[in-house]
This record gives structure tokens, sequence and C-alpha cells, in this order.
């Protein structure tokens, strides 16, 4: 009987304190007017920004607490993920063909963002077929109610998201646009590039010059926006952005993955026994990249433009399936432009 107590109070503490664990994970309130950190938040509007205090406190009252979002925040990293598993993810045959027809239906847009921004169309169109496949999956959550609840019930980031929610108070007000329409991802982006508030204000322009910032339903602001964000973070035009690795017997592993920024040149890489499949700039800055795909690990090596695609999400992975499609919805694209 002793042994029977001893398990039922074991018990009750564990499923106590998974309560409690739940209960720290989960909304604090249904109304982030009333949260602790609602009147510094509304202040610095205020204040700061010359907000009427009635808005800002009536967009925090209309802002709902979404257990799913801290739930979405809180999903392993695709650091655990390998990138054969991830490539799977983004590059398909019907994505590369959607691809295609988006680029098709947008050409002259496409073909006048590369002319004025140096980016190519292929770049441009593989971001947006990664982030939300061509504007057919932009997301589901009000950008208020993402931003309010990271901002007040995410404690580990809570200093980011209320910064994007400032930015988005902002924002709703320079565009006039609806702030309780406005939809996006668990983590606040919007549009057919997934900007979030901070690089809406600084990178999205009105393309089709209609005196409206709007790349949630506007391709051509979308496309104008996301080569301006290449163009903005350093993009090379007409340089290359990625090769394979070839690895001699002295090749100093150690250098692999070191870091996504280019800090080595090609001669030095070259020099530590890894070299390129391709003729590249011995002086053109260089990191070298391991891989695990599905036949093994693959070698390669990042070049300043690979770097610039990083910028829009700070993963290796991110960036070789987002280049890697672009290459194959331009060779769908000829395909299709020359039949």
């Amino acid at each position: 009987m002793k042994k029977q107590n001893k398990l039922k109070v074991m018990f009750k503490q564990l499923c106590g304190g998974m309560a409690a664990a739940l209960l720290l994970t989960g909304p604090s309130l249904a109304d982030y007017s009333a949260h602790p950190g609602a009147e510094a938040f509304v202040n610095k509007m205020v204040e700061k920004h010359n907000f009427d205090r009635d808005w800002v406190v009536s967009m925090l009252k209309g802002a709902e607490p979404k257990q799913s979002i801290l739930d979405a925040m809180s999903r392993p990293a695709e650091s655990v993920m390998t990138w054969g598993r991830y490539r799977k993810i983004f590059i398909q045959d019907s994505r590369v063909a959607q691809g295609a027809e988006f680029w098709q239906e947008h050409r002259t847009t496409l073909a006048r963002a590369e002319r004025e921004y140096g980016v190519p169309a292929s770049m441009i169109v593989g971001i947006i077929g990664v982030e939300t496949r061509f504007g057919r999956n932009k997301g589901s959550y009000r950008v208020v109610d993402a931003l309010a609840t990271l901002g007040f019930d995410f404690p580990r980031r809570s200093t980011f998201f209320l910064g994007q929610l400032e930015e988005y108070m902002l924002m709703v007000r320079e565009q006039s646009f609806e702030p309780f329409e406005l939809k996006g991802s668990y983590a606040g982006a919007m549009g057919f590039g997934q900007f979030i508030p901070s690089s809406y204000r600084a990178y999205a322009v009105d393309f089709d010059g209609d005196g409206v910032v709007d790349i949630v339903n506007n391709p051509v602001d979308a496309i104008g926006s996301v080569a301006n964000y290449f163009k903005r973070h350093g993009w090379r035009a007409g340089q290359p952005v990625v090769s394979g690795a070839v690895l001699k017997e002295n090749a100093d592993t150690s250098l692999f993955n070191a870091g996504l920024k280019p800090e080595k040149t090609v001669l030095q890489l070259s020099k530590a026994g890894i070299g390129s499949d391709r003729a590249l700039s011995p002086e053109l800055k260089a990191t070298a990249m391991r891989l695990d795909g599905d036949d093994g690990d693959e070698y390669w090596i990042g070049l300043p433009n690979f770097y610039v695609i990083t910028r829009y999400n700070h993963s290796a992975m991110y960036a070789m399936a987002a280049y890697q499609l672009s290459q194959l919805i331009e060779a769908k694209f000829n395909g299709v432009a020359g039949s």
C-alpha cells in the first residue's frame, strides 16, 4: 500500500508539473490590452509614433491569442532535418510546373524587375515558389493575432515580436490597410514573398505605381519587392551563386559548414584541398558546405550571391532549395516558351 501511495503522489506531482508547463507555454490572457506588458507598448506607440491611444488599445483587445501559433513556434528547428528530406519538401514536379506557369503569367513584370534590379527572374520566382507556392499558400493566421500572441506570450522572443507588432501598426497606417484583415504565417510573415512587417516597411515597393505597396494581394508589387530585397542585400548581377566542390586528398574538412558568410577566397579553399567543379575567380569570396543528401554527403561552394539568399532565411538548406528550384523552373519555362 505504501508503495502504491508513493506512486500516486509521484503521478500527481508529474501531472501537476505538466499542467504548469502547459500554462506557461499557453496564452496568458484573452485580452492583450490587460497584459502586464501592454501599458508600456501602448505608451511607446503613442509617445514615439503619435498613435491614438484608444486605437492601439482596441488593436490589442481585438487580437486573439492562438495556442496553435505557440505550438508551431515550439516545433523542432529545420536544423534537425537532413538536406535530402528538406529538398523533397520544396522541389517537386508540381511546384516546378506551377513556377513555369507563374513566370509565363507575369513574364513582363519579371523581365522588368530583372532589368531594373539586376536579379534574375528565375531567382525571384524560386523564392516565391518556396515561400508560398506562387501565392497559393500565403498563410491563414491574422497577422495581428500572430504578432500579439508571440509578442506577449512567447517570452524567448517577445522583444523581437513586439517590435514586429510595432512595425505592423506603422505599416497599416502608412498603407491604409485594414489591420484585422491581413493574414499571413504563424510568425506574422505576409504576402507572396512572406515579408515580416519590418522587411515590408524596409524593402517592399510599389512596383505597379498605384500608390499602394501591397505584396499581399498584388503579385506585381510582390515581384518587385523580392527583387528589391535581393538587390539591397548585395546581389551581384551576372555572378554565379554556387558550385559543386571537388575534394582533394588533403582536403581540410574543418572548413565545411564553418558559417554562411563567405570568409575565404576560392583560391584559399583550393589550397586547402577544396576545389570547384567550374571555373571561378580565385579572389571570389566563398564558403564550403556539406549537406547530407539522400545519396550521401554533398559538397558545395557557396558564393556571395548564395549568401544573399540566406539573408532571406538564415539557412544553407533554404538557400539551396530556392536556388535549385529556380534553375528547374527556368529550364521548364524555357522549354514551354520555346515550344
